[in-house]
């Protein structure tokens, strides 16, 4: 269980829900591949705004296991657009020691980009800047059910004794077993919902629902929203001293 905040102390580990592309796009006479473009050059701005901020681990929900039900032109737009991402950030990423790993199902993806997903992950594994990971056919019930599925193997195989399971043993098995949960959640373009997104990770996270399309996010409205977390008085269920 997290401890309570009352330091004023910024956040260490902020997630985003990515979300407006298509309405930016749409807003100009734009295919709502143009706002993912457009999206995706947003990232690099705020991954080199967490230092400033305080923030030591970024987590992005790029593609969901739902938006699969979109287009098949929208979807594989998508897809070449995650491996030019990946191929021309690269070096940069590296550059400036920012470490980058992937959450999520990779067996639906194509094996090109399972392959540069891999290759980028290697390539930073020694870096110890930002930590940012990226939410990558996604879901927040899949990633349980996954993980409930390899601890009830475990359980099967002798490993772990059904006795033992408790609210600390799962984690172990989800996606995220090597970050901190979220201390703040923000989603762009005005929805005001969590869209299955780090479930179990953000049952204490704060969270921050702007108006903001995520293309015209910038660094100056994060740093306002990471600064206003130091106000908050996290208890955690617990009464104030």
């Amino acid at each position: 269980m997290p401890k309570p905040n009352r330091d004023g102390a910024g956040p260490r580990h902020v997630a985003i829900i990515m979300d407006g592309n298509g309405r930016w796009a749409t807003q100009r006479g734009r295919p709502r591949l143009f706002g993912h473009q457009a999206g995706a050059r947003r990232v690099r701005e705020i991954v080199e705004a967490c230092p400033d901020a305080g923030v030591t681990h970024l987590t992005i929900f790029a593609f969901s296991t739902e938006n699969w039900r979109r287009t098949q032109s929208e979807v594989a737009g998508l897809m070449s657009l995650f491996r030019r991402y990946i191929i021309k950030e690269a070096r940069s990423l590296r550059d400036e020691n920012v470490r980058v790993r992937f959450i999520g199902d990779r067996v639906k993806l194509d094996e090109k980009l399972r392959t540069l997903m891999d290759e980028l992950e290697a390539a930073t594994a020694h870096c110890t800047g930002v930590s940012l990971t990226i939410a990558l056919n996604y879901g927040g019930r899949d990633e349980v059910a996954r993980a409930t599925r390899r601890l009830a193997e475990d359980v099967a195989a002798g490993r772990l004794d059904p006795a033992e399971v408790g609210e600390e043993t799962l984690p172990r098995y989800l996606d995220t077993c090597f970050l901190p949960d979220p201390d703040l959640v923000i989603r762009t373009s005005g929805e005001a919902r969590i869209s299955n997104f780090l479930l179990w990770q953000s049952a204490y996270a704060e969270y921050e629902f702007v108006d903001t399309l995520w293309p015209d996010f910038t660094a100056g409205e994060f740093a306002k929203l990471t600064e206003g977390f130091g106000g908050r008085d996290r208890r955690f269920g617990a009464v104030p001293a």
